[in-house]
């Protein structure tokens, strides 16, 4: 149990509700002085993001348009199969 002291003050007993709204208020405080930490670390991550996906668009976009010049290579070289090697006797 717990004794009173010379001030005639215990420690009362949370209950569970008590405790509760004691740990929100706490997370509210924390919330508060880290808004403007927390708020330049979700912006640093969504420019990463961003980033990230820009980059990939434009390597995607990059690489079809290198695949088109491909298929032009590869339609000029089945022309050329076709048509037979060079050869001095057919020439």
């Amino acid at each position: 149990m717990a004794e009173l002291g010379a001030e005639g003050s215990a420690k009362p007993l949370l209950t569970a509700a008590e405790k509760q709204l004691l740990r929100r208020r706490q997370e509210l405080d924390y919330w508060k002085q880290n808004a403007s930490r927390i708020r330049s670390r979700n912006l640093v991550t969504g420019l990463a993001i961003g980033a990230f996906v820009v980059g990939l668009f434009s390597y995607t976009i990059l690489s079809v348009k290198q695949e088109r010049i491909m298929d032009e290579l590869d339609e000029e070289a089945k022309v050329h199969i076709i048509r037979g090697p060079r050869t001095g006797a057919n020439s």
